[in-house]
């Protein structure tokens, strides 16, 4: 199982569910494989999905990044 292009995947969907807070922040709900996210939020990307929220910060690399992977993915 090639696990990169699984979370390359999985940033790229999280773009289509991206919001910013009022305070400028960027999250994106994280229903999501597990160890998809967890590999993620190692590689920088997200913050920990573990807790009660439903959604995880995305780094600027992160959001840039998911933007990136959408467009070049689904598009």
């Amino acid at each position: 199982m090639n696990t990169e292009k699984i979370d390359d995947m999985v940033l790229a969907l999280m773009h289509l569910t991206t919001f910013k807070e009022p305070n400028g922040i960027s999250r994106s709900w994280k229903g999501h494989d597990w160890d998809a996210l967890n590999r993620l939020h190692e590689k920088g990307c997200i913050s920990n999905p573990v807790g009660k929220q439903k959604s995880v910060v995305l780094s600027p690399e992160g959001l840039k990044l998911s933007q990136e992977l959408f467009k070049k993915h689904f598009r």
